[in-house]
């Protein structure tokens, strides 16, 4: 198959690819690398520095994708605080200029939502973007005949996670301070839940709805279970310290995997600890 990833020069688009390439498709990334590395890109797949906001003619890059995974944003919650114009014009026009063209040749869609929206749109600037960029999805499908269906993602790690700069995960964070012998920094009072979910589950869930026979509106992809970021510091067995609680931030996170696993047999196998363990190991 023919599939082009935007964002795929990031952590989750990344991960994808590599599975992707493994499974024998033609892969195409566009990235404007503000987040995106370029030591993440594979062997074996084109890339483009570009940025989806100012694409016109997808074309130029792939004529028509069979597949379309629409990682493209800039994913963290207290940037977009920061950098509010920034973070909606990525996620609504660049949402806007994908589904554009997805009507235009065709193409499935796959969009990488967030579990943010459940916390409500006007939690902060990202979780904005995402619910608008949701509404534009499903907006697409019912009125322009686009086959897409929104993957919301639940507080992904793994390979390739960002460790450093203000677009990384607690997880990244840990890892890095760690290792550095640093004590883990703790927002708030550090009770809030998240519904941790590794890489590998997500892009499994990403590729089983794209290849599933019907086109579903929304897959929550989760762990279905959730830690407070006090428990997964103790996972690490170092030294603790807290900070203030920022803004913005939803106090838990859960993901119901038994409607994902029903419609597209999505079943989520690897575990927070398992991954703690192996890095405090190394």
């Amino acid at each position: 198959m023919n599939i082009l990833v935007t964002g795929g020069a990031g952590f989750v688009g990344t991960n994808l690819i590599k599975r992707l390439l493994k499974d024998g498709h033609n892969v195409v990334s566009l990235d404007n690398y503000s987040t995106g590395k370029k030591e993440n890109e594979q062997e074996g797949c084109k890339y483009f520095d570009c940025d989806v906001r100012d694409v016109v003619d997808f074309g130029y890059f792939m004529e028509k994708p069979d597949v379309i995974y629409h990682l493209g944003a800039l994913a963290r919650i207290q940037p977009s605080f920061e950098y509010p114009a920034n973070t909606l014009e990525v996620g609504i026009l660049g949402t806007l200029n994908v589904l554009e063209w997805a009507k235009e040749v065709g193409s499935r869609v796959i969009f990488a939502g967030s579990s943010s929206v459940h916390s409500g749109m006007m939690k902060n600037p990202y979780t904005f973007s995402k619910s608008v960029a949701d509404d534009l999805c499903l907006l697409y499908k019912k009125h322009f005949g686009v086959d897409v269906s929104i993957c919301r993602f639940y507080n992904v790690y793994g390979p390739h996670q960002l460790t450093e700069g203000e677009y990384c995960t607690v997880v990244g964070i840990f890892e890095r301070q760690y290792k550095n012998g640093e004590p883990l920094t703790i927002t708030g009072d550090g009770f809030q839940r998240r519904d941790f979910t590794h890489i590998d589950d997500i892009v499994d869930g990403m590729i089983l709805t794209s290849e599933n026979e019907t086109c579903w509106d929304e897959i929550e992809l989760g762990r279905g279970n959730n830690f407070s970021i006090n428990e997964l510091a103790d996972m690490f067995n170092t030294e603790t310290t807290y900070i203030d609680e920022r803004p913005g931030e939803a106090r838990e996170t859960l993901c119901n995997t038994l409607i994902a696993k029903r419609l597209i047999g999505y079943e989520p196998k690897v575990n927070l600890n398992d991954y703690i363990e192996e890095v405090i190991s190394e």
